[in-house]
């Protein structure tokens, strides 16, 4: 993969895993999520589910399962409410992406791969 092949799911990643975001915090919190700290968490996610992932994702089921409360454990810290609050905006903003990158996949845009919420 180039640096440019790289650079390119970069950023629809984060575009997308910002949009989720948004989304996910309008619906369960019913307000604005500001683009800019959707972003921040959008990048903090993939940055913390990465790490985990380097550390814990060869763990079958509990890897992914440590990976995942690793990442709306960045949701929990970004946005208020508590644990539950932040699960049901990971939620949300995973089948936000999910739809997201299935259209963009239908019309040919980007394969399915790219990626903006962790599993997605």
């Amino acid at each position: 993969m180039s640096a440019i092949d790289a650079a390119v799911i970069f950023v629809l990643s984060l575009l997308i895993g910002t949009v989720a975001i948004v989304a996910g915090v309008r619906v369960v919190l019913d307000r604005d999520a500001g683009v800019p700290n959707a972003a921040l968490t959008a990048l903090v996610g993939a940055a913390a589910w990465a790490v985990t992932s380097y550390v814990a994702g060869w763990l079958p089921l509990v890897g992914v399962l440590i990976m995942l409360v690793v990442w709306v454990g960045v949701i929990n810290w970004r946005y208020p409410g508590g644990w539950a609050t932040a699960t049901a905006i990971g939620v949300v903003a995973w089948v936000v992406a999910v739809v997201i990158v299935y259209a963009a996949a239908l019309v040919g845009i980007v394969t399915p791969e790219a990626l903006g919420i962790p599993g997605a």
